[in-house]
């Protein structure tokens, strides 16, 4: 793996790539591929990564990373949204 990162490396410095955007990009790679891996969910990706939740969170409006729109599973709706079970809807009445 050493040798992949060092061409990489090199690649990149005789590309003109400065060390801060290089960080950048490694780090914003390396957060969508964890949440990629962890099907965009943001407390197990954190847990992942050995950052706290909030830290994901400003990672992610830091690189501009839209979620909603890479996100390719439709997300459960909240319970206010979801219909009753018979039984609940008959004690309701």
């Amino acid at each position: 793996m050493q040798d992949h990162l060092e061409s990489l490396v090199l690649r990149m410095r005789k590309g003109g790539i400065r060390y801060s955007e290089a960080l950048r990009e490694f780090q914003r790679i390396f957060v969508l591929t964890v949440l990629r891996e962890q099907k965009w969910n943001q407390v197990r990706a954190a847990e992942t990564l050995d950052v706290h939740r909030n830290t994901l969170r400003r990672l992610i409006h830091q690189f501009q990373l839209d979620i909603r729109s890479l996100r390719t599973t439709r997300r459960r709706p909240p319970e206010s949204e979801r219909p009753l079970p018979l039984d609940k809807k008959e004690r309701a009445t």
